[in-house]
């Protein structure tokens, strides 16, 4: 819920702000703004809930780290339904709060959803798009796998996942809007209820496939034995 809030929120509600001058600026935070509201919402959700749930907010994070050995196998199904419901409680209160301004319309806007192609921020392919996914995960499970493992600096690991996917929204934004969350883009794709649903395919199983590259890889190129 609150990386849907908190991520999707600034791209909905605060990316595109404009003033009430004679000549409109726009004041809103843009690309940069929403990459770093993603970055801290992990990071501050880490540190709040991490000691609890282990902090796992992403169904393919989940996944990469089942493969790691990070996780059991009776824990991954319960993480993946509270991820995917939390994410849509999130994306409905959004939708209410954004629903407040006049004109506003989840399908028109996009409500900051994935997508490929013509509903790519920057018209980037469907091929771009899946290994732009595939790779920007990947490399979000090694951040997470080598920031949390037993033999690294302890307490940083919030902070360098939450830089860690800040830079994957700066790299990819303009490519896909930036999913690595299969939980984020079906919850705002069922509230877009077009385009999104029908692309949404592809941040699901894109994220997937990156984290089980990244979860199969660590294991055996650091030879871990901890389980978390």
């Amino acid at each position: 819920m609150r990386l849907v809030l908190g991520g999707c929120g600034s791209a909905v509600l605060a990316a595109h702000v404009l003033s009430k001058d004679p000549s409109p600026v726009n004041m809103g935070i843009g690309f940069v703004g929403v990459a770093l509201a993603f970055g801290l919402t992990v990071m501050t959700g880490a540190y709040a809930f991490g000691h609890l749930s282990g902090g796992q907010f992403n169904p393919a994070v989940t996944l990469g780290l089942f493969v790691a050995k990070r996780v059991e196998a009776a824990a991954v199904a319960p993480y993946i339904i509270t991820q995917i419901i939390g994410g849509t409680v999130g994306a409905g209160i959004l939708y209410i709060i954004a629903g407040g301004k006049s004109g506003f319309s989840a399908s028109a806007s996009g409500f900051a959803a994935n997508g490929y192609g013509l509903h790519s921020p920057d018209d980037y392919s469907m091929m771009a798009a899946f290994v732009c996914e595939v790779v920007m995960t990947c490399i979000f499970l090694f951040i997470i796998l080598g920031s949390t493992d037993a033999r690294a600096p302890q307490g940083f690991a919030p902070i360098a996942i939450g830089l860690g996917l800040t830079l994957i929204h700066l790299i990819s934004i303009p490519v896909t809007n930036t999913s690595v969350n299969p939980a984020r883009s079906l919850a705002v794709a069922f509230f877009q209820g077009g385009w999104a649903l029908s692309q949404v395919w592809l941040f699901i199983v894109a994220p997937i496939i990156g984290a089980v590259i990244a979860g199969g890889l660590y294991k055996v190129l650091t030879d871990e034995d901890v389980t978390a």
